[in-house]
Parts: C-alpha cells; structure tokens; sequence
C-alpha cells in the first residue's frame, strides 16, 4: 500500500521514521512519500519537502513566511492528489496538517489518519468538530486523551506513548561510561545541568540565554546545552554571542543519561526527561507576559503546560511560563531539585506515577498493525 505521511518538526520526525519502520513489518510492500526529515528518510521512500521548510513559529515568524507556508500547502496538497495513496498519515503539527485534511476529505476518498492527536484539549477545543468530519482514524498517545475525546462522541485508539518506549530501548542499548562521554565531548569532570531550549530557533532564542543566567549560580556543575537536529551549530553560536557554553548536538538521551538536572522548554522533552529520571524546571518565556498568564487562568482549559504534569494530572515538575519566568526563578526552582535537596527525591517519586500511567506499549508497532487492519478490511 501508499502511505503519505507529513510532519513539520524533529520529533515528529522521529515518530514517524517508527511508526513507518513498523508498518513495513506488517506491509513489506509499503511505498512511502513524505514531508519530513532525515530519519524518516533513512527508512525509505521519497522525501518531497523537509520539515524544516514547515516549522515556523511564533505570529511574526510565520507571518513573514506566510507565502512560503501557503506555497507548501498547496503543492502538498495537488502532490497528494497526484499520487493517490492508500492512506494519508497526518503527525501532530495541527496549524498544517488539519487545513491539509479538511482539502484531502473534502476533494478525494482518501482516507486521513492522524498519529498523535493534535493538542486540542488545550485550546482550540472547537477544532474536534474538523478533526470528527475530516479524520477517519486518530491515534493518541497520552491516555488523559481518551475520555476527552469519548466526551465529544468520538472513538479514538490508545496506542502507547512512542517516548516511553523509545527512552526504555535507549536505556536498554546505551552503555556508555560517564567518562567516555566527557571525554568524547571535551566536557569538565563538573556534574552536568543539561539545557533543553526546544527545537525552534524563536524558542532558544527566548529560553536559552535566561536558562544560562540561572544555571551560572551554581559554580560546582558545568552547563551544557543539546543540540537540537533541526538547527544549526551558527545559530547557537549566534544566541550564545561570546558566552563560552558547550553544545551536544543530536545527543538528548545521552547527555541527560549523564546529567543531574535539567532546564527544560515544554514539549515532549519534559516527558523525556522525566523517563530517564534527570529533574527538571519547566521553563517557557512568551510575549506578552502578563496577558498569557491571564489566558492560562481563563482560557486555557488545563491547569498545566507540560507533559508530565498533565500526565499525572498534578505539578510534579516546576513550571515557569509566562509572567513567573525569570532567570531568578529558574536558579530559585533548580536549587531546590539538586542532589541533597528536599524537592530531589519528590520529583523523582513523582516520575514513577507518570511511567506507571503510560504503561510499556509499542506505540509505533500497536498503531501500525491497527493502521494496516483497517486499510486492509477497508479494500475488502
């Protein structure tokens, strides 16, 4: 069968590549077309755009390549049309991929599935009522995403969640000494507090400079920063300017494998650094302080912005967005999480309930065989 599948940043990338190394396991046949990133192409198939042709953020940023983004819009969709495939795979990143959709069931008989459900529970509810008439199958991967969407009448798989799993086969196969790795990278001996900015060049340009701030209070740890995939060593070193500041690229895993705390940007990092147990504040600059705090308390419809909260359904980590995040706050929470220190040990007791609610499913394996199930039943 033809899958087409369209993601718009690294970690979407590396669901994908997954979820597309499973469904060849259960359809040796597979062709795969895709807009997407390396990993996806190290699987096979035809990359027709890269993710980060997508993976603009922010009002301005994409306001100023608005022409770029309608430009790929459309061309995504004729190319879909083109090339008629058995399935359309949509990966979160629902700015795009629920205006690619809405076109895709509204011109063909196509059907869409959409693996790791758009974030809608958090704003935006009204969106379910596009993603019931458009998507025919959607796959979570958090289980709080269960009853939200049995509240809206509308059925969805729990598959697992691909962090879990891959963190688990990470620690399985990883057995890199601590000294191996500092000697590889030219790092101190100093414990390290790791640096996790997000994938987008406006999230580290927001988030990077105060999480340095913070971590410089504590002389006796060295701070190092990981490399996102997607963005160059010449734009950290263009954040950075002349701060001297080590960099790991490609190496999230490890590095917190070998870290004994971490500044995290929301995202799927916080749950990554919860399963591989490294403590952790939540940190998360926006514009307009004030009035997003305001829109948290009255708009948003969760209490909570990371995964791990939100998870666990109370703060198990620190979270400093908004009108509490400074680099005052950040050294304030980080004290309280380092070894010796009260907050430590909560923290880390916390993170046993949040991989206890996810459970060791093989997301990307139980979804693909649900995936090639329905297709197949559906040709019959």
């Amino acid at each position: 069968m033809k899958y087409y599948l369209i993601v718009g940043e690294a970690s979407g990338d590396l669901h994908a590549s997954r979820l597309m190394a499973s469904l060849r396991q259960y359809d040796p046949a597979a062709e795969f077309r895709f807009f997407g990133g390396d990993l996806m192409s190290a699987v096979g198939g035809e990359r027709v755009r890269h993710y980060k042709d997508l993976a603009y953020m922010g009002f301005v940023p994409v306001l100023l390549h608005l022409r770029t983004i309608f430009r790929n819009m459309k061309w995504c969709k004729e190319d879909i049309v083109a090339w008629r495939p058995d399935v359309v795979i949509l990966v979160d990143y629902p700015g795009f991929n629920l205006d690619i959709a809405r076109y895709v069931h509204k011109h063909t008989q196509i059907p869409l599935y959409y693996y790791i459900s758009p974030k809608i529970w958090a704003w935006k509810e009204w969106r379910v009522k596009a993603i019931r008439r458009d998507i025919k199958e959607l796959f979570s991967i958090l289980p709080f995403e269960v009853p939200f969407y049995q509240k809206h009448q509308y059925p969805i798989h729990y598959v697992g969640n691909p962090t879990a799993e891959e963190v688990m086969q990470f620690r399985r196969d990883y057995s890199e000494s601590r000294e191996a790795f500092l000697a590889r990278h030219a790092l101190s001996e100093k414990p390290i507090i790791a640096l996790l900015a997000g994938s987008r060049k406006q999230e580290i340009k927001d988030n990077l400079p105060a999480m340095i701030e913070a971590a410089r209070h504590f002389e006796d740890y060295q701070m190092v920063v990981a490399g996102a995939p997607s963005i160059s060593r010449a734009y950290y070193n263009k954040v950075l300017g002349k701060q001297q500041v080590a960099i790991v690229d490609n190496e999230t895993y490890a590095l917190l494998t070998h870290s004994v705390a971490a500044l995290v940007t929301s995202g799927t990092a916080t749950l990554e650094t919860c399963l591989l147990g490294v403590p952790q504040v939540v940190c998360y600059k926006t514009p307009l302080p004030r009035f997003i705090a305001f829109c948290r308390r009255h708009v948003l419809k969760v209490k909570y912005i990371s995964l791990v909260n939100l998870i666990a359904d109370e703060e198990v980590v620190t979270e400093l967005v908004a009108d509490t995040f400074s680099a005052e706050n950040i050294a304030r929470c980080l004290a309280d999480i380092m070894p010796g220190e009260t907050g430590r040990q909560r923290m880390l007791d916390g993170y046993r309930r949040v991989h206890d609610l996810l459970g060791d499913s093989n997301a990307p394996e139980n979804a693909a065989r649900i995936m090639t199930d329905l297709l197949r039943r559906g040709k019959q």
